[in-house]
Parts: C-alpha cells; sequence; structure tokens
C-alpha cells in the first residue's frame, strides 16, 4: 500500500477489501475514474525500464505461465447492435436496400439483454449449439438438431465502473464516460440459422446464448485516449438526453483470423476498425439507464459487431459469405460458408500512432462439434 497516495490509500480501506488481493477485479471497479488512474500511472511509474532492474525476481512472471481469468465477476450482460455498416447489411440480406434500417435504429443504441452466465475468458472453446431451425426457406414446420450456421461476431466490450447509478435513476450523457471502467476484444458467438426461425418478435434468444469470448486484459480509455478519432455525423441529430459532448470513436485496429483442422497456420479473414460504430459508448451507457435500469460495476456491454463498408472489413461470416449467397475460398483451397467443427477463430485488437502501440491481445476460441 505504501505504492499510492493516502486519498486512494483510504477509498481502498473504506472499501473493506483489500481490491488487488481479489479474483476479480469488481472491486477496484467500485471505486472511481481518479482511482483507476492513479493505479495506472503508479504501476507505469514503478515499471518503467529505468526501474526493472530493482524489481525482485520473483514479481516476475513469463506470460507463458500465467493462466488468464476472467476479469471481473460479471452480473449482467447487454450487446447492442450499434454498427451501422453491419445493420445496414444485414438489413439488406433480409429486407432489401429500401427497409435495411428499422425506423428507430438511428435514433436510439439498439441492444438485448444476453445471458452473463455464458461469458468466458479467451481460450474456451463453444460447443455447437442445438435448436429450432428450419430446413429450407420454403419450409413452414422447424426441426430440432445441431446448428449448421455458427458464427463469430467481431465486437469489442466494456465494463462498467464506479458506484451504481440506483434502481430508478438514469445517468447523465455527460458523466457517462466516468462509468466506463475499460474495453476489452468480444467474439458473440451466433448460430444464425437458430437465430433467424427464433428472433421474432423478441429478438435474440438462445442462437446467442452458447457462448460470448472475451480477452482477459481490460485496456482504460485513459490509455485509449491518444487514440480518440472523429466519426460518422449522426443523422438525424440524437435527441437531447443522447448528445455526447466528446462525440467520437477510438481509432482500435481490428483483425479476425481463422485456423481449420487442414491448415498448419491461421488466415486472416476481415480487417475493421473500432472507429466504424455509429453509437458511442456514452450514448449506449445512457440510453441503458434512461428507464431507470441500475448498473453494477462489473456489468459488460458488447458494442454489436463492427463492420466496415468495404467487404474485407465486415465483421462477421454473414456478411462475408452473404448469408449463405457467397463462398469464402481459404489459401488451402478449403470453401466456407459459415464455421465447421474444430475451426479456431482469433481476435487481435490495437491502437498504433507515433510510435506508441497499445495491445488488446487475442480473443480465442474454437467450435467443438455438437453432442
Amino acid at each position: 500500500m505504501g505504492f499510492f497516495s493516502k486519498p486512494l490509500f483510504a477509498a481502498l480501506k473504506e472499501a473493506g477489501v483489500t481490491v488487488f488481493n481479489n479474483t476479480t477485479l469488481n472491486a477496484f471497479m467500485e471505486l472511481t475514474r481518479e482511482h483507476w488512474r492513479e493505479v495506472r500511472a503508479t504501476v507505469q511509474e514503478k515499471f518503467r525500464a529505468d526501474c526493472n532492474a530493482f524489481i525482485p525476481n520473483e514479481a516476475k512472471v513469463p506470460l507463458s505461465e500465467v493462466n488468464m481469468h476472467l476479469p471481473a465477476r460479471i452480473g449482467d450482460y447487454t450487446d447492442f447492435y450499434s454498427s451501422k455498416n453491419h445493420a445496414f447489411n444485414v438489413g439488406c440480406m433480409f429486407r432489401g436496400p429500401e427497409q435495411a434500417l428499422k425506423a428507430n435504429w438511428t435514433y436510439l443504441p439498439v441492444g438485448y439483454h444476453g445471458r452473463s452466465s455464458s461469458v468466458v475468458v479467451s481460450g474456451t472453446d463453444i460447443r455447437r449449439p442445438h435448436g429450432q431451425t428450419l430446413p429450407t426457406p420454403t419450409d413452414t414446420v422447424p426441426v430440432f438438431g445441431a446448428s449448421k450456421r455458427c458464427d463469430f461476431e467481431l465486437e469489442m466490450g466494456f465494463f462498467y465502473g464506479g458506484p451504481s447509478n440506483g434502481l430508478g435513476n438514469r445517468l447523465d450523457i455527460n458523466k457517462a464516460e466516468e462509468h466506463i471502467f475499460g474495453m476489452v476484444l468480444l467474439n458473440d458467438w451466433s448460430a444464425r440459422d437458430i437465430q433467424k426461425w427464433e428472433y421474432e418478435p423478441l429478438g435474440p434468444f438462445t442462437a446467442k446464448n452458447q457462448g460470448t469470448v472475451i480477452s482477459p486484459w481490460v485496456v482504460t480509455l485513459d490509455a485509449l485516449e491518444p487514440f480518440r478519432c472523429e466519426s460518422e455525423v449522426q443523422n438525424p441529430a440524437p435527441l437531447d438526453y443522447l448528445k455526447d459532448p466528446k462525440f467520437g470513436q477510438y481509432d482500435i485496429k481490428l483483425q479476425v483470423f481463422l485456423k481449420t483442422e487442414k491448415t498448419p497456420e491461421e488466415q486472416l479473414l476481415t480487417s475493421s476498425n473500432f472507429k466504424y460504430m455509429y453509437w458511442s459508448m456514452p450514448q449506449q451507457l445512457t440510453h441503458h439507464t434512461v428507464s431507470g435500469c441500475n448498473m453494477m460495476a462489473g456489468d459488460l456491454y458488447g458494442s454489436g459487431t463492427i463492420s466496415g463498408k468495404e467487404e474485407h472489413e465486415f465483421g462477421s461470416m454473414l456478411e462475408l459469405c452473404w448469408a449463405g449467397k457467397k463462398e469464402i475460398k481459404l489459401l488451402n483451397g478449403e470453401i466456407r460458408k459459415f464455421l465447421l467443427d474444430n475451426d479456431r477463430v482469433t481476435m487481435k485488437g490495437c491502437c498504433e500512432k507515433d510510435g506508441v502501440r497499445v495491445g488488446f491481445g487475442e480473443c480465442v476460441s474454437s467450435i467443438l462439434p455438437a453432442n
């Protein structure tokens, strides 16, 4: 504790726990952004290159020997649908370009409540799910069986931090950013054939709860501040409660790689960027609380699939194969539309500017055969 200032030490003591001696970051997340900043600055100071020689060897553990875990106890999980390019692509597939975006899409961040119990850390494989599907587009009676259209979704997630807003209280857009603890990579595994049959009228359900995989490293907004950038102008202008004073995104380069059982090396499938998001994280969080929904430290929020305008920037197999109408040719000659058993998906992300690089690590998971 001697590393920290008296105010931070007092806050840690008042919390009633040793926040850095727990299996999760929840207690630390419950503090304020000022405390997160001080801890980050302290760690940077103590681990400067010129101080490295004074760090005891027993405090140094090779990354290859570290077993990474979920960074937080996730009480609730919400997934948004906030990439305009992705929403437009999917809308075009099923409704045509004239009705691709629903009337509400440009007025509010669309989302759904996910299943926090099936959020797992990178390296956890996901079992191919069972469910109801329609065998052909002309069928009206479903069959039960294993999904044939398993898909990844390239997303990023962020954790809520700070005190809860409390049930019945909504967050002010001007203060929402103070409650964003940090960001992770996120793979929202999806069973597209199950989803297509079950999503009306209430949206995603079992097609989305077989597993959501996140990277274990949480990157704070302070670390990302140098990479803040402009975003697409929102048209129409958002309602007053959603007018973000710092509106913009972060220039985070994202990649998805695929490795099959027949390929010795992974192949790049798509490259996208977080800056393509239409709705910002403060807008998502503010709208989530507009009805008085209470947030808790460690709650997780997914961005929704992140796609650019170009085909090589599409963030899902659904878009890359255009709902099964196109074939994806791999370098070894294999063909894919959706993922086959034992296909391994690796997501990577980083920010780079003026010789500075901030990485998010990897988000890795494979599709296992159905039981």
